[in-house]
C-alpha cells in the first residue's frame, strides 16, 4: 500500500512534521494534540500588493513533512486564495529538501467539478491535481471527496480519501436510540455512501437498518424531481450526503421522507459549506437534528433555531490517526 519516497530524497529516522498553515492553524492543533505532535512553526504573510508568502521556519531536510489547510472559501480569503497560498508554501518546502510531501486538505476545493456536463466546460479537478503535481507533492489526502474514481483518477501521487462515516455514525446512532430507522440516500448518485453508512449504522445499532433514495436532477442550477424509493414510514429517516451548500438537496429530500410518514428526520454529512441562502433554506426544513464535521472550520449558520439542531463532528482523531498510519509506511 505505501509508496516508496522519489528518488533521491531520502527520509530521515525521525518523527513526522507538522504545519497547519494560518486560516487551519485551529484544525491543526486540533490535529498535533490528537497525534502527540508539536506544530512546526513556519512563517505566512502578505505582502503590500497582497502576494501571500509562507515559509518554513525549520529545517524539514529528508524529513516526513504533513501540511493541513482546508480549502474553503470564507470572508477575507477565497478558495482561489487558500489554494495558491498552499501550493506555494508545498513548494517551498519541496525546494526545502523535505523527504516526502503530503498535503492534506479536509474540504478539498473543486473537487465537485470532475466532469463535463455541457460542451466546452472546464474538468477543474483535473487541472488542481496537476497544480499539486507541479510542486512536487507526493500524496494528497482529503476527507469524503466528492467523486471518488474522479479523485483517484485526476491524480498521478498517491491519493487517500477518509470516510468520516464512522464519527458521523456514533452521534446518529446515539439519536436514534431505539426507533426504528431508514437511511436516505438525497440522489441516485450517492447511494453507494448512503449504503456504506446504512451498514455502519446497522452494525453499531445491532438490528436491520431500511433504504431509500430521492429522486433529483439539476439543469442549469434548478432542482427537480419529487419521488421517494424506498420507505420510511414511522421511521426516523436518516438523510446521508458528503457536504451542504445551499441546503436545497438536502431540503427536498427532508420533504419527501416528512410526506412519506418519517417520524423525524436526522441528516448527517460532512463538509458543512452552508453557502448562499443555507440560512433561509435550512431553518424552515422539516429536518429536525443536523450532524456536520469540522473539516470546514467557519460556520456561517446564524439562525438561533437551526443553530439549536446542528451539531458538529471532530476529524481531528482521524487526521492523526492517518498521519501515524502514513508516516508507519516510510
Amino acid at each position: 500500500m505505501g509508496r516508496a519516497p522519489p528518488r533521491g530524497r531520502v527520509l530521515v529516522n525521525a518523527e513526522p512534521m507538522l504545519f497547519a498553515l494560518d486560516a487551519s492553524r485551529e484544525l491543526g492543533a486540533a490535529v498535533a494534540s490528537a497525534a502527540g505532535l508539536a506544530l512546526a512553526s513556519h512563517e505566512d504573510r502578505e505582502g503590500e500588493d497582497g502576494e501571500p508568502k509562507a515559509r518554513a521556519r525549520e529545517s524539514v531536510r529528508g524529513r516526513d513533512v504533513y501540511v493541513i489547510h482546508s480549502l474553503h472559501g470564507e470572508p477575507g480569503a477565497s478558495a482561489n486564495d487558500k489554494l495558491m497560498r498552499l501550493l506555494f508554501f508545498l513548494g517551498s518546502l519541496r525546494d526545502a529538501g523535505a523527504g516526502r510531501l503530503t498535503a492534506i486538505a479536509p474540504y478539498l476545493a473543486y473537487s465537485r467539478k470532475d466532469q463535463r456536463s455541457k460542451a466546452r466546460d472546464p474538468v477543474t479537478t483535473r487541472y488542481v491535481a496537476a497544480f499539486f503535481e507541479a510542486v512536487g507533492t507526493d500524496c494528497m489526502v482529503t476527507v469524503d471527496v466528492h467523486n471518488l474514481a474522479a479523485f483517484e483518477n485526476a491524480y498521478r501521487c498517491r491519493t487517500v480519501n477518509l470516510e468520516a462515516a464512522d464519527a458521523l455514525v456514533e452521534r446518529v446512532a446515539s439519536i436514534v436510540g431505539e426507533a426504528s430507522a431508514a437511511v436516505v440516500s438525497p440522489d441516485a448518485g450517492g447511494i453507494k455512501r448512503a449504503d456504506r453508512f446504512r451498514a455502519k449504522l446497522a452494525a453499531v445499532l445491532g438490528r436491520p437498518i431500511g433504504a431509500a433514495f430521492a429522486e433529483k436532477y439539476r439543469s442549469d442550477g434548478v432542482l427537480r424531481g419529487e419521488e421517494l424509493v424506498g420507505d420510511v414510514r414511522g421511521s426516523v429517516a436518516v438523510i446521508v450526503d458528503d457536504l451542504v451548500s445551499a441546503g436545497h438537496t438536502l431540503d427536498r429530500a427532508a420533504r419527501a421522507c416528512r410526506e412519506r410518514g418519517a417520524l423525524r428526520i436526522v441528516a448527517a454529512a460532512t463538509h458543512g459549506v452552508f453557502a448562499g441562502p443555507a440560512n433561509e433554506v435550512l431553518a424552515a426544513s422539516p429536518i429536525d437534528r443536523l450532524v456536520v464535521t469540522d473539516t470546514i472550520p467557519e460556520l456561517r449558520l446564524t439562525d438561533p433555531a437551526l443553530l439549536a439542531r446542528l451539531e458538529r463532528v471532530p476529524v481531528a482523531p482521524l487526521l492523526a490517526a492517518t498521519i501515524a498510519r502514513l508516516h508507519g509506511e516510510s
